[in-house]
């Protein structure tokens, strides 16, 4: 006979049997390591921050003042590494293909999961991703150009200053993705219905007005080709606390590495707005 826990177990295994997003947070659990974009299509995605307990009211703060890089779609109980709310069988510390963790504001490692580094303390948050509105693009007709050369999207950091809170400040991280001028406007339209997932672009063209040097070398993700027809285009983008760790250096925190995101069991329809 199945013990009461075991009976819980199956249960919530039988619940989640056969979505591709937990199919896809199982593979990463038993130890797969590859980017996330194009993983369950139809699935949202999203960023990872986790802080003590101590700094989350601030960076719920931070995250409230500063909606378009940072828009909260889940946060844990202290000390809890699931958010029902995600996920079936969601765990924060298993789930994503490679975190990061920081001490004082440096990049200490970036392991596979974090199950040694977990603590009472600690609060996670899950952050919107801009790979969540690609779906609606690609239906669209779009070409996402870092999913056709099979890449992380790149991503830069900027010289556009987030609003502070507490101990937290810095620039916003931006992603890319290059399209020609009529397609960018139908980009434009098209993600402006995805508020919760950073929404309309930040910008368009002319890098250098944003602090971007060399489009061709981003400080996250990869590179990926420019057609002399095309304009890169800007999202506000979920990185921008790694780049505010590395600024505001706080004691202890975690992070997704760029381009490994929590693929959730929320549809990406779910966040639309029309």
């Amino acid at each position: 006979m199945l013990s009461a826990a075991e009976q819980v177990s199956r249960s919530v295994h039988s619940l989640g049997a056969g979505l591709p997003s937990r199919d896809a947070r199982l593979a990463y659990r038993s130890g797969k390591v590859d980017v996330t974009a194009g993983v369950a299509p139809g699935y949202v995605q999203g960023n990872l921050a986790v802080v003590p307990e101590k700094l989350a009211a601030s960076f719920h703060r931070f995250c409230q003042l500063n909606p378009k890089p940072c828009p909260i779609i889940g946060m844990s109980e202290v000390g809890d590494p699931r958010i029902p709310a995600l996920g079936i069988d969601l765990d924060i510390r298993t789930d994503i293909p490679r975190y990061r963790v920081w001490r004082d504001g440096q990049l200490s490692e970036e392991p596979t999961d974090i199950m040694a580094h977990w603590r009472d303390d600690l609060v996670a948050f899950v952050i919107g991703c801009s790979f969540s509105f690609e779906e609606a693009l690609i239906a669209d007709g779009l070409k996402i150009r870092h999913i056709e050369e099979k890449c992380n999207v790149p991503m830069y950091r900027t010289n556009v200053p987030c609003a502070s809170a507490g101990p937290f400040a810095g620039p916003m991280v931006v992603s890319m993705r290059p399209f020609k001028p009529a397609e960018a406007i139908r980009a434009i339209q098209i993600t402006t219905r995805f508020p919760a997932v950073h929404g309309a672009p930040v910008h368009i063209d002319k890098p250098e007005l944003i602090g971007i040097k060399d489009i061709a070398k981003p400080d996250y993700g990869d590179a990926v080709s420019i057609q002399p027809d095309e304009m890169p285009v800007f999202w506000a983008c979920g990185v921008t606390p790694q780049s505010v760790i590395l600024q505001s250096r706080p004691a202890f925190a975690i992070t997704h590495a760029p381009g490994f995101m929590l693929v959730t069991d929320v549809r990406n329809s779910e966040f639309s707005i029309q």
